[in-house]
């Protein structure tokens, strides 16, 4: 049945309210970031600057690092981000994809107690580790490094990605996996030919999330890290609050280009998770 007039502008109208919702924090972000600071510090607020400024933008990208300069160093923290949220992504999906599939197909002994033992590690409190992974990458020597942040972002989203890739797995249909190896696939080659072809929406769906979880974390880089040779977007923006006073506007324009890279990435990967999600197993 067709669905009335006045439902179809109560839809409309939801998604225009929701989308002011969501996106006007971002919209403010933006305009605080190319306004004086005069008018953020101003009682009045100022809905639109009267002279735009890309001054700190300019700080960010046009200076030289190095030294106290909190805006140019500000550059590194996004390469260090990017390459540490990466790989711990490609990491953490490796081992989620192959520890996922053996939990949801294989049968052992204790095979649930192990999966719930990883969502207990997921499901700690982050302060509650930070001694011991402290005083683990003191003796190892990779504190200060991006392959120290690895590790420990690596031991966070791991257990997201083996829980949730375990999950999806379940969800498909054995059928077309039993069929492959009725037709002399091997176990490894259903996975490679078949499962993962067909989880390929959650598997996108869970780097995506990874991803985020490894580049938005704050409490591990900010003590694991002094130096701008691991430091992270969010210590980076952290820094832009001195002891005295604080770069609102800057503050700002950190906050826009920290959220670039996982905009940029659910605009690429939407057109997969959506069509993948919405076809079936098996097409007639």
């Amino acid at each position: 049945m067709r669905p009335s007039r006045a439902y179809l502008i109560w839809i409309h109208v939801a998604a225009v309210v929701m989308a002011l919702v969501v996106l006007a924090p971002f919209a403010w972000l933006v305009i605080s970031s190319i306004s004086p600071s005069a008018e953020l510090l101003s009682p009045h607020p100022h809905w639109w600057p009267d002279h735009l400024t890309f001054e700190r933008y300019r700080a960010i990208f046009g200076s030289e690092g190095g030294g106290g300069d909190v805006a140019a160093n500000f550059r590194s923290a996004m390469i260090n981000s990017f390459v540490v949220a990466s790989v711990t992504t490609a990491v953490s999906l490796v081992v989620g994809v192959l520890g996922g599939y053996a939990f949801a197909r294989l049968t052992f002994r204790f095979r649930r107690t192990s999966l719930f033992a990883f969502l207990a590690i997921y499901m700690l409190p982050p302060i509650a580790l930070v001694i011991p992974l402290y005083l683990a990458l003191a003796n190892l020597g990779l504190l200060d490094t991006k392959v120290g942040l690895v590790i420990t972002y690596s031991s966070i989203v791991t257990p997201f990605c083996l829980w949730t890739m375990s999950n999806y797995f379940l969800s498909l249909p054995r059928d077309l996996e039993d069929a492959a190896r009725v037709d002399g696939c091997s176990r490894m080659g259903a996975l490679v030919w078949v499962i993962l072809p067909l989880a390929r929406p959650g598997i996108l769906t869970t780097g995506m999330f990874g991803f985020l979880l490894a580049w938005d974390e704050f409490l591990y880089a900010l003590i694991f890290t002094s130096t701008t040779q691991a430091k992270t977007i969010p210590v980076a923006i952290a820094e832009f609050t001195g002891k005295h006073s604080s770069d609102f506007g800057l503050i700002a324009a950190g906050g826009v280009l920290a959220t670039i890279p996982p905009v940029l990435l659910a605009l690429a990967f939407q057109r997969y998770i959506v069509g993948g999600l919405t076809s079936g197993a098996v097409k007639g």
